[in-house]
């Protein structure tokens, strides 16, 4: 058994060793400083990204017994549909038939203009059923929540404020608390607020009870299997697994589909699965949160192998000095002591400082993560910081100590012979290994960091097919003025009349989706037309719907192909009339006119949403425009007129000739003249608005970017002083090839062919690790993509002209060699 007394005298000889190392340190210190900031990189980057990791996917939800909470959703993978909503009598349906879930919570989500809380605005809101919030676990901070005695047709109109929605609007007004309030044309009063959790499956502001949306008490959306636009969450019932309610969920959704065939197409592949809500809402946020973890690993290796560079070089420098201690006797367990003790110093000087530059990281990586994931919104940092960075100080200074070959009393003559400095075979192939791994893991994070650079590249210059820099997009929700057509038809001209008078306005018009903004319109319905014929087991192509007024065209720049733009004739006492996207045109009509041929909407959805399935007539063919992706795709589009469809508008776009935003102050004078109540909000060119949409991406390049530039400055200065240390140890090699006659160029160019030898090792190793990664991840992350051969070779390119940048110093210190003093310095 050790005894106290060893246990003591083993705690003082090693605080005698780090007062030694300390010591030791303080007279070098530039290797010091550079070592500690180093490792502060390393430590205090892992640091930060397991505290996001483990703040976003690790850190339990604020519901009770989440593990039992699951979502549940339907997909149609034929349409390329992964998540789907549900329709009232689904659920009905899948409330009465599954037992292994004690109870389902229905969620909504919904757009209503909101008079009575100061300024009036359009809000993200959630109608729920009474059981949602029982369902969900969640509790509020003030007043009570929606619960059975706030559902059905005949409640009065309530509403529960999202807990973020009242510090950040109301400053955490508590007088809220019983207030009345419009919803569009519905009024409901605040019964409670919401504690602080995760806004799932929308990032609503307020979630109200079903009576509050006229359409949700409609026969269409009671009665309606292809309706859909609910969201389904469950709760396990007491001895139930995730397992066995996913196979009961799909008995009873097998059932239905047998059932109700016409609402399930054989095509669209309709299935049905749950997961943990926990699982859903990290979703998102795992691949991008992941990789970033993996980028700041490679960074860690690099600073690391950096490092070991650096003491592996230092303590060839005092072989002198180790030889004599174990020709005096020390054994090569007191010599590593020796070194454990100054690597523990240096890391755990670097793991201090890496720790206290961490949380500024994690504010601004939590800015980042929050465009994936709304759990990073209230991330805080605690304790685990601190273990994450002195458990990676401990593995550091382990591997440090254990890098340098030490020497032993048999020995012989080890270090004494001279001063000099003596390269051994083996620690010049272990600083040269070393080198490598940087090259490496540079080149993996570099090339990474390439493919996204190249990604937004190709993002930001595809072209959208619209004038973006002069067109002004306005949310002007309809929902707030009234539901009579003339009123609504009569509004929206006389808006556009007001505001075309304004100075630098060149047109006006109004339309359904403000594009990108508004992607969830980007659902298509099912049609036909004349003459088209089906093939057997084909369904009806699908097309977006969009309304839009005279003039929306031309507004934001899109030519008219063929036939006419829409006109005050087109009355809905009229005949129906479309436009339709060239792409329709061609798949439809190919090689023919599709001008007074007709489209007829065919999809089921459209007796919910008050469309007929009346034959409309092709007066014009528009250019595509893809409102719906960034990339444009070919896009399947039937435009109708406003003035047959006003109850659809709900968006002003305005083309100006000088600076758009000086319109947003007049055209909110002229709309609340119009009608005071009325929402004017999100106001915003459509370059702003694309550039808003690639703001993922666009973080992604720099965060990535940063990595890479960060490992690619290391394995510079790795590579540089690998060499420089190499010259120093050839001098009298140099000396004696200059005074035989060899040119100094030749000399310069050896050093310099060292260096790209070193980094084609390093690019070839990276380029094997990096394929196996790749391949292994893709394996995990379906979205996960291989960079081409342009960036892997853009990739290699850089860091062979940053190894020869490298080389130029020490090549040209070894083609400068005096060459008698290198011959006098043995």
């Amino acid at each position: 058994m050790i005894q106290y007394s060893e246990v003591r005298e083993a705690a003082l000889t090693f605080l005698r060793e780090l007062k030694f190392a300390a010591r030791t340190l303080s007279r070098a210190k530039g290797l010091t400083v550079t070592v500690v900031l180093t490792l502060a990189l390393g430590i205090g980057a892992n640091s930060a990204i397991f505290t996001l990791v483990r703040g976003v996917l690790m850190r339990p939800l604020v519901n009770r017994d989440e593990d039992r909470l699951i979502y549940i959703r339907q997909s149609a993978r034929g349409l390329g549909v992964d998540d789907t909503t549900f329709s009232v009598p689904e659920i009905q349906d899948l409330r009465s038939g599954v037992k292994s879930i004690s109870s389902f919570g229905d969620f909504s989500t919904i757009g209503f203009s909101m008079v009575g809380l100061g300024e009036p605005r359009e809000i993200q809101a959630g109608v729920v059923g009474g059981t949602y919030f029982e369902v969900m676990g969640l509790h509020p901070v003030l007043g009570r929540l929606l619960d059975m005695r706030d559902d059905g047709p005949s409640a009065a109109g309530a509403m529960v404020l999202t807990y973020k929605f009242w510090r950040t609007s109301l400053k955490g007004d508590p007088t809220v608390i019983g207030k009345t309030v419009r919803l569009s044309e519905r009024s409901a009063t605040i019964v409670g607020v919401l504690e602080p959790s995760v806004p799932y499956p929308a990032d609503t502001e307020i979630i109200a009870n079903v009576v509050t949306s006229p359409h949700h008490l409609s026969a269409t959306m009671v009665t309606g299997r292809v309706h859909r636009m609910t969201e389904l969450f469950g709760r396990l019932a007491p001895g139930a697994t995730l397992e066995s309610a996913v196979a009961e969920l799909r008995t009873v959704h097998g059932a239905m589909i047998r059932q109700h065939p016409e609402a399930y197409s054989p095509r669209a592949d309709v299935r049905i699965d749950a997961v943990r809500l926990r699982d859903q809402i990290t979703s998102r946020a795992r691949t991008v949160l992941l990789v970033l973890m993996a980028a700041s690993i490679l960074v860690f290796v690099i600073a690391c192998s950096n490092v070991a560079n650096l003491i592996l070089a230092r303590t060839v420098r005092r072989e002198g000095e180790l030889g004599i201690r174990a020709a005096l006797g020390a054994s090569s367990a007191a010599l590593r002591r020796t070194l454990l003790a100054e690597s523990l110093l240096l890391c755990g000087a670097g793991a201090t400082l890496g720790v206290l530059s961490a949380r500024p990281m994690v504010a601004i990586l939590a800015r980042y993560a929050s465009r994936f994931s709304v759990r990073a919104l209230d991330l805080t940092v605690d304790s685990s910081m601190l273990w994450v960075g002195a458990a990676l100080a401990v593995a550091a200074a382990v591997f440090l100590a254990f890098v340098p070959r030490l020497p032993s009393s048999a020995s012989h003559g080890f270090g004494l012979a001279s001063g000099n400095l003596r390269i051994t075979g083996s620690a010049n192939r272990r600083l040269r290994v070393f080198a490598v791994i940087q090259i490496a893991a540079s080149f993996v994070l570099l090339a990474g960091a390439s493919m996204l650079l190249k990604t937004l590249l190709a993002l930001q210059s595809a072209p959208t097919g619209l004038d973006t820099r002069h067109v002004l997009a306005i949310n002007v929700p309809v929902s707030s003025y009234g539901k009579a057509p003339d009123q609504i038809e009569g509004f929206y001209k006389e808006t556009i009349r007001r505001v075309s008078a304004l100075p630098g306005v060149e047109a006006v018009a109004v339309g359904t989706a403000v594009p990108w903004r508004d992607s969830n319109y980007g659902f298509g319905m099912a049609f036909t037309a004349d003459g088209h014929v089906r093939m057997p087991g084909e369904d009806d192509p699908r097309a977006r719907f969009r309304v839009v007024s005279p003039g929306f065209f031309a507004a934001l720049g899109v030519p008219v192909i063929a036939g006419r733009d829409f006109n005050d004739s087109d009355r809905r006492s009229g005949e129906p009339v479309v436009m339709v996207s060239l792409s329709l045109a061609q798949k439809l009509f190919p090689n023919q006119d599709a001008l007074n041929r007709h489209v007829m909407w065919s999809d089921p959805v459209i007796k919910f949403i008050d469309v007929s399935p009346e034959p409309r007539r092709i007066v014009g063919v528009v250019a595509d425009v893809d409102d719906v992706n960034v990339v444009p795709a070919a896009a399947l589009t039937v435009y109708q007129p406003m003035t047959q469809m006003p109850g659809w508008a709900g968006r002003l776009f305005i083309h100006a000739s000088a600076n758009p935003y000086t319109l947003v102050t007049p055209v909110t004078r002229i709309v609340r003249n119009l009608s005071a109540d009325q929402v004017v909000e999100r106001a915003a060119t459509l370059e702003d608005i694309r550039a808003e949409v690639l703001t993922p991406d666009r973080l992604n390049t720099v965060v990535f970017g940063g990595f890479a530039a960060v490992a690619l400055l290391i394995a510079v200065v790795g590579v540089a002083g690998v060499l420089a240390f190499s010259v120093s140890g050839r001098t009298r090699e140099f000396g004696i090839r200059l005074a035989v006659g060899s040119e100094p160029r030749h000399i310069l160019t050896g050093v310099i062919t060292q260096g790209v030898v070193m980094a084609a090792v390093g690019i070839i190793a990276g380029a094997a690790c990096g394929y196996g990664l790749a391949t292994l991840a893709k394996s995990s992350f379906e979205d996960m993509k291989m960079p081409d051969a342009v960036t892997v070779i853009a990739a290699a390119a850089v860091l062979l002209i940053a190894a020869v940048v490298a080389s130029v110093l020490p090549a040209a210190r070894a083609a400068r060699v005096d060459v008698m003093q290198a011959l006098r310095s043995e």
